[in-house]
């Protein structure tokens, strides 16, 4: 009779290499699986391929060792992804729900800066998901409506997101005789070196 080779109780062997390969997309789909966590949308929608492309990104910079940003990374989410044909470059717009937006608003410089690595030849550009209510707001039950959800202030503000993390330093709004208005946006001009 043969015998078998049994391994000592503390001695554990490896598995054969085609069960070691099994074993790998398991650990691909667990590393997905946590990036789809990253995603908030609402009940039933899917995410594209796109916001899941993102959200990869914003945790493979959450996991990696040398980042120093991954503590504030941990609560932070997106809603959506976009992009953008801006002249000869592609612009990739992410949105981000509102009550994470302070988060992302401390980090934004160096979260812009990574993201532009991982997708190279793209701008990124992070904008804060708003509501805007309209004058018939006492329909929904509400008595007032806050100056921070009319139309005029949330596009000042999603102005404010698009430019950041620089500042806006001031506006001009010229009116041209057909009626046609061009608004002029003054960045901080502290900024002016960097990109």
């Amino acid at each position: 009779l043969a015998q078998a080779k049994i391994p000592a109780p503390g001695k554990h062997r490896r598995p054969p290499a085609s069960r070691r390969l099994r074993r790998q997309p398991a650990a691909a789909a667990r590393a997905m699986f946590n990036a789809r966590k990253k995603i908030l949308k609402a009940k039933g929608a899917t995410p594209t391929d796109l916001e899941e492309e993102v959200a990869k990104a914003l945790f493979d910079i959450e996991v990696s060792p040398s980042s120093d940003i991954k503590g504030d990374l941990r609560d932070v989410c997106l809603c959506s992804a976009q992009e953008l044909e801006v002249k000869n470059r592609v612009a990739l717009v992410i949105h981000f729900p509102f009550r994470v937006w302070t988060k992302v608003r401390k980090i934004q410089g160096r979260l812009i800066r990574e993201l532009e690595k991982k997708f190279s030849k793209k701008h990124v550009i992070f904008v804060a998901n708003r509501t805007i209510l309209d004058k018939n707001f006492r329909r929904k039950g509400l008595q007032v409506r806050p100056r921070s959800r009319t139309l005029t202030s949330v596009h000042e503000s999603i102005m404010e997101d698009v430019v950041g993390p620089t500042e806006i330093y001031g506006k001009r709004t010229r009116i041209s005789v057909d009626g046609t208005k061009l608004m002029k946006v003054i960045l901080d001009p502290k900024d002016k070196d960097k990109e």
